[in-house]
């Protein structure tokens, strides 16, 4: 591949291929996170890490080596990688005096970082610590978002944007209900944020409908809430414009009620009755001397009627 002026041209077919799988696409691919590490970091941090790839597979990418970055001060590293291995989510883990165990969320717009919040681990069980079975690798999560911070606090507001994106899987028509089996719940309390990982188990309820209940798998964190990178108003909406090509086109005369049931509504002509064509039975007919009858007797009715009527009387100011 050459550059000439910024622009990239590609020598063969197969680096041509591979530029235009970066190109910008109507339907976007599954978005992947990566997972690393900084240069001074803890088991736990460590273990954090693994544990969250763990849920996060297959579209994740673990980087093995520490690397010396700081997220908040400079971001040129994490856009390097995030270019080189196609992800637009990470999660940095690292460790220091002043915010030990910590633990950076963030996703990238356009190769820019676009946000980043900081969460510092005060309490973590790990998946092996819970000896219970697990859902298999790739499960697509429901996620359970709990406490009025995530609805009214900014923060905790782009929060629960970040971690919808990053867990939230790929993006599907339609779901089996034995595949609803991992349930992701986030807390917002008391300046904290729990987070808990359940299995669901269907039982026999005696009826159609089976009997839930929820068993902890594993991990849960303690978190509490640190620094944060939030996008401005204006580069948050440009990153979530939707293509003129994706909207749905308004069909006129068709609404949808609050439960999804589509009602369309028609308009027809005033129907003239004098011209419906009905079926003529010899039965029905009226003889000529009984037809010239009954339009006399019409007629005498008539002339009655507008003898003894009042006469309206225009007036003209």
């Amino acid at each position: 591949m050459t550059h000439t002026d910024g622009i990239v041209k590609p020598k063969t077919k197969r680096a041509k291929r591979f530029l235009q799988g970066r190109e910008a696409k109507l339907t976007e691919n599954i978005k992947n996170a990566m997972i690393m590490k900084g240069g001074n970091t803890t088991d736990t941090v460590t273990q954090a890490l693994k544990d969250i790839y763990a849920l996060k597979k297959p579209n994740a990418v673990l980087f093995k080596k520490k690397n010396i970055v700081r997220p908040f001060e400079d971001s040129t590293s994490l856009e390097f990688f995030s270019k080189k291995s196609d992800c637009s989510l990470f999660l940095f883990g690292s460790h220091n005096k002043k915010r030990p165990n910590n633990l950076i969320f963030g996703r990238l717009f356009d190769y820019h970082v676009l946000d980043m919040i900081e969460l510092g681990i005060e309490k973590f069980t790990t998946l092996k610590d819970i000896k219970t079975s697990k859902c298999p690798e790739g499960t697509k999560p429901m996620l359970v978002f709990a406490g009025e911070a995530f609805d009214f606090d900014n923060e905790h507001k782009r929060l629960k944007s970040v971690l919808i994106d990053f867990f939230r899987g790929p993006t599907v028509s339609s779901v089996r209900l034995a595949g609803l089996e991992h349930v992701l719940h986030f807390t917002a309390l008391e300046g904290k944020i729990y987070m808990r990982s359940y299995k669901v188990l269907l039982k026999k309820s005696g009826c159609r409908t089976p009997r839930i209940e929820l068993d902890e798998i594993g991990p849960s964190f303690d978190f509490v809430l640190r620094r944060t990178h939030l996008a401005s108003d204006d580069l948050y909406k440009t990153a979530h414009r939707q293509p003129k090509a994706l909207k749905p086109k308004k069909k006129k005369n068709i609404s949808t009620d609050a439960f999804g049931t589509k009602f369309g509504r028609l308009h027809m002509q005033k129907q003239n009755l004098d011209k419906l064509q009905t079926r003529k039975m010899k039965g029905l007919r009226k003889r000529r001397g009984q037809h010239v009858a009954t339009e006399t007797a019409a007629t005498e009715t008539a002339a009655t009627e507008e003898s003894t009527s009042p006469k309206k009387l225009r007036i003209d100011e």
